[in-house]
Formats: structure tokens, sequence, C-alpha cells
């Protein structure tokens, strides 16, 4: 893996072993994934501002670089990302999954995001197309997490209108936290019922069937999850997008091409204005770009 932050002519020279350009300008001068924007500092590898040899990261390092932001004076404030795979001809899934149009580095992104959040958010749909299981804890970042004052691993928050999930999963019946269903107030009371009999812990972020996605940060705010993550699916993410809420994009982009009608990564209604976020990392492997993108 390589960084390649800001991508430039200098990046393939570096590379190469030639010469990064001699005017002290551009990315020779420091250019490349500073350290306050959540790369590691200095860069892995002893290269100043970034790595630009092919290498396999240490989960360490891909945890340094993938950092939620340090809390400011006061009551820790919610931060969302998004995590999401797409083609290069934008499809988000390849016969309805997202496995088919990854690699194992994404998988260990995947993981790492996972193992520094404090809950990971999900919509129904994806849970019942992509078999969803709790989340794990990992050994490697159990001394991270215990400094942080969080649990050992992840829970995991389903966004849910009707509820129609399968309550005898795993994820339900043995996570090693509780896992959260979110949904509104109007829905099924025997539903409700259902998941919690099951072992699951509901939470209303919505005042009719379906929940608001404002109300979906704040309450979890308020079971003091902070370091906030989504998988999707895409209208999910379409829905936190057009809320306002999302934060953070972390974004692979698989050098495949598969035509289709394959959905986007995000899906739903337009949003009036384009919202534009600005790019703080991206990572180069075999050819799949690993981006990652803040609002502006």
């Amino acid at each position: 893996m390589r960084r390649l932050f800001p991508v430039t002519d200098e990046t393939a020279a570096r590379a190469s072993g030639g010469s990064a350009g001699e005017d002290g300008g551009g990315a020779a001068g420091g250019a490349l994934a500073p350290g306050g924007s959540g790369g590691v500092p200095g860069g892995p590898g002893g290269v100043p501002g970034g790595d630009l040899v092919d290498r396999e990261w240490s989960l360490a390092e891909l945890g340094l670089a993938y950092a939620y932001p340090e809390p400011g004076p006061g009551e820790p404030q919610p931060w969302l990302r998004a995590n999401m795979v797409s083609t290069l001809d934008g499809a988000a899934q390849h016969d309805g999954r997202s496995q088919p149009i990854s690699t194992a580095t994404d998988m260990r992104i995947f993981g790492t995001l996972r193992a520094l959040a404090d809950v990971v958010i999900v919509g129904a749909e994806t849970v019942r197309q992509e078999g969803y299981r709790p989340a794990r804890a990992r050994a490697e970042f159990a001394g991270a997490r215990e400094a942080a004052g969080q649990g050992p691993a992840p829970a995991i928050a389903v966004i849910s209108a009707s509820l129609d999930l399968d309550f005898g999963l795993p994820l339900f019946t043995s996570p090693s936290v509780p896992t959260l269903i979110l949904t509104g107030a109007a829905a099924a009371p025997d539903r409700m019922a259902a998941a919690e009999k099951a072992g699951a812990r509901v939470v209303i972020a919505g005042d009719g069937v379906g929940v608001d996605p404002v109300r979906v940060v704040q309450a979890l705010a308020e079971l003091g999850h902070t370091r906030l993550l989504t998988e999707g699916g895409p209208r999910l993410l379409g829905q936190l997008v057009a809320s306002g809420v999302l934060d953070e994009l972390c974004l692979t982009i698989s050098p495949m091409l598969t035509a289709g009608d394959a959905q986007r990564i995000a899906g739903g209604p337009s949003v009036a204005v384009p919202k534009r976020f600005e790019l703080v990392s991206l990572l180069e492997e075999e050819g799949f770009l690993f981006s990652r993108y803040r609002r502006t």
C-alpha cells in the first residue's frame, strides 16, 4: 500500500527512486498527507508526509491513519463516517453484495474502521443481504479501545422501520454487546417486543414509522456513542447525506467495471445543492484506491 495524497507527478518519481522535484515546491515541499489531516505524522516508513513504497501497513498504522478527530473541550460531539466501496462505473454491489468488488486490504480497512468505532450503523436490507454478524473483539485494538473508554467491540445499530428481521440470527442472539435497533415511534409494537425478547435494545429515533437521521445521531450520542460508523446500504447512506449528518466518507474505489443496474453507494432523492467534501488522504494498492473525504 502506498500513500498518494495528493496525487502528483512527484508521487511516481519518488516511488521509482527518482527526483521529487528540485525547486522545493509542490509535493517535494511537504504537501503529501499532512499529519493534521488524520494521516500518520511523518508518514509510515520514515518518508516525510507519506509512504510511497508498496508494502503492507500494520493494523497500528491503519488505526492512526483512520483515527477519529480528537474531541474538543466540553462534551464529545458525535462524528459520523461512512465506509463504502464502488467500482469505476459506480456500482456499489455485484449480484446484490459488496464482497465481489472488494479486496483483502479493503477488508483490513473495514475491520480497522470497525475497531475504532463505538457503534456501526447499518440498514435492515443490508443486514439481510450481507448476512450481518456481530462485530468481534480484536486483540490488536484491545488496549487502544480500553484507553479510549470503549468496550471490547462496537455495537451494531440496525435501522429498520418494519423490524422485519430474523431475530434468531447471531447478530441478535449472541453479540458481545447488545445489538441496537433504531426505529420510529409508530413501529409495530409486536415487532418491537420480539426484538427486545431476542436481546436487542430498541431505540426510538423518529415520530412516525421510520427514523429521522438527525435523531439517530442524537440518540446514539445520548447512549455514549460518539464515534459513529455506517456501512450503508445505499438507501441509508442517501438519507444520511440528504439530512446533512454525514461528516466523513471512506470510499474504496475498485478497479473493476460491472455495467448492469447495480445501485450507487448512495440512493434516494437528490439534495438541493451538491454536498462538497475535501480529500484528506488517499492510499493505493494494486489499483484499488482507498480515499478519505471530510465535509468542508
